[in-house]
């Protein structure tokens, strides 16, 4: 069997079999159905739980990283009935000043890779990441090759992916779509496809830097080549939404499409995540 036919042989055995328009009829029926039994005190604290606490900011600096990482310290004494956030996501430099900061048991995620656009020799985004697993990072949230992908050089970019979950060695790797620029169902499918063969231990639907962020459509589409690969593989990965979840309302349909769509056994931090920098103030709010 030739390189490209196994790539495309295991497109095969998870066929996409619906319409754009399907799958918009699908979401928002679970979502007129079933979000209102899910906008309740416990999913929120769930969703603040789930949170990938966010900072990438081009004037990010030690200090501010650090006094960042301080708020999450302080939040079990502030809040002793609250599970404090899933992880701390900065750029990779800034590993190891959380890893210094840090004193609670939260998670650190690192963008890596040639983030956001992942125009970068894959030497550079090895290099990139060991460095950051090195400093500390127990996570790394990497974007694919858009333009392999939209090329079907599926080889390239599936070898690239394993490389750099290899790389990885126990860090967790994130596997970014950035489903904004791969805009149709089936590409996202084929794409969520494609990184779960290579490795992905999450997927992840948007950079929020320069696509259009997370869709209900691309969020469910994700859930189901999650739910095909476990099906046939036994894989389980888990998911993550970025890029615009800034609304409580915004959290409960993702948190609602994911429990509908993989199951109860989903929603938690290991295999659930929200990417947002907005979202945990709001939610706490909600919750006072």
């Amino acid at each position: 069997m030739s390189t490209t036919n196994k790539y495309t042989d295991v497109l095969k055995k998870h066929p996409f079999l619906h319409t754009d328009t399907q799958i918009t009829e699908k979401v928002n029926k679970i979502i007129a159905d079933k979000c209102n039994e899910n906008n309740t005190q416990e999913v929120y604290k769930t969703l603040y739980s789930c949170i990938d606490l966010t900072t990438l900011n081009s004037t990010d600096t030690r200090e501010s990283v650090w006094k960042f990482t301080e708020k999450v310290n302080t939040f079990d004494d502030k809040f002793p009935d609250l599970q404090n956030v899933a992880a701390i996501c900065v750029f990779p430099n800034f590993a190891r000043t959380v890893k210094e900061a840090l004193t609670v048991d939260v998670k650190i995620a690192c963008v890596s890779a040639g983030f956001p656009a992942s125009q970068t020799f894959t030497e550079v985004k090895i290099a990139e990441t060991a460095l950051a697993v090195a400093d500390g990072a127990d996570e790394i949230d990497v974007v694919i090759n858009l333009g392999l992908f939209l090329d079907k050089e599926y080889e390239e970019m599936c070898e690239e992916l394993s490389e750099l979950k290899d790389v990885c060695r126990g860090a967790t790797l994130k596997v970014i779509l950035e489903t904004g620029a791969l805009k149709s169902a089936e590409n996202i499918h084929n794409a969520s496809i494609l990184s779960l063969y290579s490795g992905a231990d999450f997927l992840k639907t948007s950079t929020g830097k320069v696509y259009e962020g997370a869709t209900p459509e691309a969020a469910y589409v994700m859930c189901q080549a999650i739910k095909s690969y476990y099906g046939k593989t036994g894989n389980k990965a888990g998911f993550k939404v970025s890029g615009g979840v800034s609304s409580v309302e915004d959290a409960v349909k993702y948190y609602t499409i994911v429990k509908e769509t993989l199951g109860e056994e989903w929603l938690s931090p290991t295999l659930f995540r929200i990417g947002t920098s907005r979202l945990a103030d709001i939610l706490l709010a909600e919750m006072q």
